[in-house]
């Protein structure tokens, strides 16, 4: 059953038109949605319109939303429910374009009925055209919402329960205060792992979240906002047809205070950057702290054996190492493993270093029982250090550390090279 239909032609989706200052049609063409973010604009175009006949699936207080700047009106059956002037209080592109703010409205529907909604907004110079329009049915509460995933999952086979964030909790354009993602979704998914522990939890988030129930579900999978293509992408790997490859590309705390950097506004106009080249999971490991999830980690679908390092007893400062890696697929699939290769710099040392830091890495592919060999090449620029006596970059002589695994936090294998200078 479709929300909501064209008042033109019943197909699903809404009639868009572009209207002149007299309210005659200059332009009119159906979409799939209420989000129309660049709408035509045809000479004397002065009104965007978008109409829908509703198809309501729930009786009751609906709520019904238009975004966009200027003057903006709703209509539903012909009786106003909102006419009014937002100003826009941003130069903010992103904001003017992309999502602009929603004035929303309440109204009454009945399940069964067809109301026609309209919503205009007339265009105004330096506020963009960007019209979105949507409605949401009446909210069930927490506790019957949270009732009906539970009887749902308990009779599932395998329960999938999604959460993540939104433009409200994320954006390019403000700094995140928390990474909790609410108690209504924590609840949810402990909720759902309750009733059934085959339960897979997708996150779905651009950065790091809190998950306080990570060890109560049977798997977690991040979908790290993936796009229009997210319900094939993640229906391939769910059913098993596409192992999930990813590695973490940040370090994930438990709880946001372990991390060993959560200040991160000026004091008095100035920010000093104590932490130097610790940053990242190089801080993790200089304050001695263990996160959720290390940097690079990553599960597929089978499991790997890491069994022997090995490459130049010594290498030149100035020139790439080449290490190999032999890794075995001991689990009951093919499969991709992602070797990763970090450097550390033993005994006491002129320059500041990590205690380790990522300097390379390959993929590679093995079926049941296959040994492997990642040929992992490491950049001279790894082992640099920058001299800001000298303005120039240097490499520090001496014995390094050079470690293999699957991410900052496992790391099995480890080799030393001696690095020397050339005479």
């Amino acid at each position: 059953m479709t929300l909501a239909g064209d008042p033109r032609t019943a197909a699903p989706g809404v009639l868009l038109r572009v209207l002149d200052s007299s309210g005659a049609e200059l332009y009119a063409e159906h979409r799939r949605g209420g989000r129309q973010l660049e709408p035509p604009l045809p000479a004397g175009a002065h009104t965007v319109e978008i109409s829908a006949r509703l198809h309501p699936r729930t009786s009751g207080t609906w709520r019904i939303g238009i975004a966009g700047f200027g003057r903006l009106g709703l209509e539903l059956d012909g009786h106003p429910l909102l006419d009014g002037v937002f100003a826009a209080t941003t130069d903010d592109p992103a904001v003017i374009h992309v999502s602009p703010p929603t004035q929303v409205v309440t109204a009454r529907l009945t399940r069964g009925t067809t109301p026609l909604l309209v919503a205009r907004r007339e265009l105004a110079p330096g506020t963009g055209r960007a019209t979105v329009v949507g409605a949401a049915p009446p909210a069930p509460g927490a506790a019957e919402a949270l009732a009906a995933a539970s009887r749902a999952a308990r009779e599932a086979d395998v329960a999938v329960v999604v959460v993540g964030t939104g433009e409200q909790q994320e954006s390019e354009g403000r700094d995140r205060t928390h990474l909790g993602l609410g108690p209504e979704q924590d609840a949810l998914v402990r909720a759902v792992a309750r009733a059934n522990p085959r339960t897979v939890a997708v996150v779905n988030s651009g950065g790091p979240v809190e998950l306080p129930w990570r060890d109560e579900v049977g798997a977690l999978l991040l979908a790290w906002f993936p796009g229009q293509e997210a319900g094939g992408g993640l229906a391939d790997v769910l059913f098993g047809r596409t192992e999930p490859g990813g590695r973490l590309p940040t370090t994930w705390p438990a709880v946001l205070a372990d991390a060993p950097v959560t200040r991160t506004r000026p004091d008095a106009g100035r920010f000093a950057y104590d932490e130097g080249v610790h940053v990242g999971h190089r801080g993790w490991l200089r304050a001695r702290r263990a996160p959720a999830y290390w940097f690079g980690h990553g599960l597929g679908y089978t499991t790997w054996e890491y069994g022997e390092l090995s490459g130049p007893e010594r290498t030149p400062a100035g020139e790439d190492l080449t290490v190999r890696v032999l890794v075995r697929n001991t689990g009951p699939r093919a499969g991709r493993e992602v070797v990763q290769i970090y450097l550390a710099r033993p005994g006491p040392t002129a320059v500041d270093h990590p205690q380790r830091w990522l300097a390379g890495w390959a993929a590679v592919r093995a079926r049941p029982g296959e040994t492997a060999v990642a040929r992992v090449r490491v950049p001279a620029r790894a082992l640099c250090h920058w001299d800001a006596g000298a303005g120039a970059w240097r490499t520090e002589p001496g014995p390094c550390r050079v470690l293999a695994g699957r991410s900052a936090g496992d790391l099995p294998l480890s080799l030393e090279v001696d690095v020397f200078h050339r005479s």
